[in-house]
């Protein structure tokens, strides 16, 4: 039986509470990797920027999974065309993509399309059928994903839930959409990890595989590109999205799946544009409208809305 299958026969209120706890600290901890991100955008090629943020992460995790990686490679071995799909989609391919989308897109694009995860996550979560473990949507839910949906499309829109039909669309933005589908696919494809493989061994093959196949790539990147300089610049973001917004964002929201689900954890996925203006009040001071207040509102009611239990 599935891993998520086994939590959810054990779901209670208080494990509830703390998967959505847990979704809640990968969301605020990949806030922070948008804007840190940015910092890198003119120094370091994208490849290169996701190449060494797995690096970094496997280093991070090693010396914690290592042990268990040795007891449970039997099992790992059997397993490892899972891993290599769950590696390529949410290691090799989703930040990658997002980096590749930052080059020629707006933020506000940007987060736009990102705002589509929860319902894709949904969608590919009732697609798996019985076997994978699926999660019926329910009223309560549908509504407080398109509640928060609306207030996300209404805080980009700065006011006006009509105007992102008026964005100019850039080429990033199949990108950063294609980034979407890969995260979707990787958040309900966790539904099916294999009993037996625990959490940190999964971290340690899917870091260790992704990284791999991003080899290639990076050796591309750097014959046609050159390196970068390593600077406190530099380092200091790497480090960031290495350790906090993989090793640690990674562990909780895989951790956060197996306890509540593919589809309620995406809900939570919601709060990133609150979670975002508020760290850039926070780090940058820019300041918040009543408008960006209401739309945080809208958010929040949404998200607990369709975090909340039962599927009414």
């Amino acid at each position: 039986m599935a891993v998520l299958e086994r939590a959810r026969a054990h779901r209670t209120p208080s494990t509830q509470a703390v998967g959505l706890a847990l979704a809640l600290t990968a969301t605020v901890v990949w806030s922070g990797n948008f804007v840190i991100a940015r910092a890198l955008h003119d120094t370091v090629p994208p490849v290169q920027t996701a190449f060494w943020r797995w690096i970094i992460a496997l280093l991070a995790v090693a010396p914690f999974a290592l042990g268990q990686v040795r007891r449970e490679w039997p099992v790992i071995r059997r397993h490892l065309g899972f891993l290599s799909l769950a590696a390529l989609l949410g290691v090799t391919l989703f930040n990658t993509l997002i980096y590749t989308a930052g080059k020629s897109t707006s933020a506000t694009n940007m987060a736009m399309i990102a705002a589509a995860s929860p319902m894709m996550i949904a969608l590919f979560d009732l697609s798996g059928g019985r076997r994978g473990g699926r999660e019926p949507l329910g009223a309560r839910r549908a509504a407080g994903m398109v509640l928060a949906l609306l207030g996300v499309v209404t805080l980009v829109g700065k006011g006006s839930p009509t105007a992102v039909l008026h964005l100019d669309f850039a080429g990033g933005d199949l990108w950063m959409l294609a980034a979407t589908a890969t995260f979707a696919g990787y958040s309900a494809l966790l539904r099916r990890r294999p009993e037996g493989i625990g959490g940190l061994s999964f971290l340690f093959m899917t870091f260790a595989l992704g990284a791999a196949m991003l080899l290639p790539a990076y050796a591309v990147s750097l014959g046609v590109e050159g390196g970068f300089p390593l600077t406190a610049g530099t380092a200091g973001p790497l480090l960031y999205i290495g350790v906090c917004s993989s090793a640690v964002a990674y562990f909780t929201w895989n951790k956060a799946i197996a306890l509540v689900g593919a589809a309620r954890a995406g809900v939570v996925y919601y709060l990133q544009p609150v979670c975002v203006a508020l760290l850039s009040l926070a780090v940058l001071g820019e300041g918040i409208t009543a408008v960006q207040v209401l739309c945080m509102a809208l958010i929040v009611a949404g998200v607990a809305l369709g975090a909340a239990g039962g599927r009414r």
